[in-house]
């Protein structure tokens, strides 16, 4: 677990993890949210799905990315 960790943390997969979720997120952000933040109508329950929504593909982009880096390793 301290090795996942650690990978996890590194800056260069901390930094691509956060590309990864701004884009994908923001992505899908505006497929499923672009009509109530047009209208004005973003509710707090909304807010709270739509930062999730980035933290999903930040921890995917995460996971593979340590995963790969543990794989390499062994």
């Amino acid at each position: 677990m301290e090795q996942w960790l650690k990978a996890a943390t590194r800056a260069d997969v901390v930094k691509r993890s956060l590309r990864v979720a701004a884009v994908v997120g923001t992505i899908l952000v505006m497929i499923n949210y672009s009509d109530r933040l047009i209208g004005g109508t973003v509710s707090s329950v909304d807010a709270i799905k739509m930062a999730l929504t980035y933290l999903v593909p930040y921890c995917v982009s995460t996971y593979a990315s340590v995963s790969a880096i543990l794989k390499t390793k062994s």
